[in-house]
């Protein structure tokens, strides 16, 4: 009986001591699941093909570990504080609806039984998927929803990595105004009137509304004339209309919030009815995605993108050309704004998992509310990813910035992005003015 007893003291010791050294749960956490949601069909489904290839691409490094890449998540095999356990992606179609969104949500909460959510491109569904973690006490991370409505609802269960479009269109008129100031690299100051007027066509969604209404309040704040301001029906079959209204109002620049199939139509729409605004800006979205580019070929030179990525800030970050090699491997494309930004999203998962060293949800609000991921192992070109948790925006990251490119034909006879704001990191002299279609 006294060895029994002597045995049984040995195994609690011993037991004790593993305590001390694994972090709490790790001896009973093998995987983690996140629940991925994305637009995998539809009219976005090439943004989805982007934004799971950038996911899948940062789950393989976290969990199988590439030393040679500079940055915490590549140096573990798996989540380190939690016994090595690997990441578990679960992804789920909403095919661009936002009450399938919350219903696979919560379907993903109740069923799958995930750790937390990731997702979901469109603002929309972001919106509902979002709630739905709310309601249920999930963390959700999201890396690719740009509305600046998201981070003012008071929400404790979501974070946004992202830049919103308060911050991307603040951009645009910056460039406007250096445009009026000779600092765009390559071109002369261009008098303020000859770019003053301006119209707007965005998607009649929660994203493209919201752009709509941002471009209006930044026109008057910078004092441009904002002539024409439409909205129309995604997925449009036809755009002729709102392209003859654009056109009639004789706009200087012409600014769009559009989708993959809308930007291809809104664009071979322009070229139709002989449009010749001076500048086009697409708000990102549609207007960077490779199936742009090589639908609507040389005719887009000229036309003026925001982003977060583009190919030329391998030139600037050796760990970004590191990342992209590995994913044009994956993919046959170079990293754009929606697989980097998606690569970037479960990059803060991991991060937020290791500090947590634990799958409870409040122990991973805690992590996420005090991480600081430093700019140096980041992708995209941010100082870093620093979450607000304070103010009217909850849960943004305070350390993120955008970039706009123009597509521009390379010397290889090739169409690509180069840079051309900020200003201080211009890859080219801009276009101006558009040459036409």
């Amino acid at each position: 009986m006294k060895s029994m007893l002597r045995s049984g003291m040995v195994i609690l010791s011993v037991l004790a001591i593993i305590g001390f050294i694994v972090p709490s749960g790790a001896l009973a956490v093998k995987e983690i699941k996140i629940g991925v949601i994305y637009p995998l069909t539809g009219g976005a489904a090439a943004a989805g093909r982007e934004l799971r290839a950038g996911v899948e691409l940062a789950a393989k490094i976290a969990n199988s570990g590439m030393a040679d890449l500079p940055m915490t998540m590549a140096q573990n095999k798996g989540i380190k504080n939690l016994g090595g356990a690997k990441i578990k992606l679960i992804f789920k179609d909403h095919e661009g609806n936002p009450t399938l969104g919350a219903d696979l949500a919560k379907k993903l909460i109740l069923d799958d039984k995930v750790d937390g959510i990731l997702g979901c491109y469109f603002s929309s569904v972001t919106k509902t998927v979002s709630a739905v973690c709310e309601q249920y006490g999930i963390p959700m991370i999201n890396g690719s929803s740009t509305s600046p409505a998201l981070t003012k609802r008071g929400f404790k269960w979501f974070w946004r990595t992202t830049p919103h479009d308060k911050w991307f269109t603040k951009d645009l008129f910056e460039l406007l105004v250096g445009l009026t100031k000779g600092k765009v690299q390559g071109v002369k100051a261009v008098p303020k009137k000859d770019i003053i007027n301006l119209a707007s066509a965005c998607e009649k969604t929660e994203w493209g509304s919201h752009v709509s209404g941002l471009i209006k309040e930044f026109a008057k704040e910078y004092d441009f004339k904002l002539k024409k301001s439409l909205l129309y029906a995604a997925k449009s079959a036809d755009l002729s209309s709102e392209v003859r209204s654009l056109k009639a109002s004789r706009a200087d620049v012409m600014l769009f919030a559009s989708y993959t199939s809308d930007a291809i139509l809104m664009v071979k729409t322009l070229k139709a009815q002989k449009a010749h605004p001076k500048i086009i800006w697409g708000q990102d979205a549609g207007f960077e995605k490779p199936e742009f580019r090589s639908t609507l070929g040389d005719s887009i030179s000229g036309i003026l993108t925001r982003t977060v990525f583009l190919p030329k800030v391998m030139d600037l970050k050796k760990l970004a050309g590191q990342v992209n090699k590995l994913y044009k491997e994956k993919t046959g494309n170079d990293l754009g704004g929606a697989s980097a930004r998606a690569f970037t999203g479960l990059q803060t998962w991991v991060a937020v998992l290791e500090k947590a060293g634990s799958t409870k949800p409040a122990k991973i609000q805690a992590a996420a509310n005090a991480l600081y991921i430093p700019g140096k192992e980041l992708v995209v070109p941010w100082q870093g990813i620093k979450f607000s948790t304070s103010g009217d925006e909850l849960g943004q990251n305070v350390l993120g910035s955008g970039l706009i490119g123009q597509y521009q034909k390379g010397k290889d006879g090739k169409i690509g992005l180069e840079i051309v704001y900020p200003f201080d990191v211009s890859s080219a002299d801009m276009i101006f003015p558009f040459a036409g279609f």
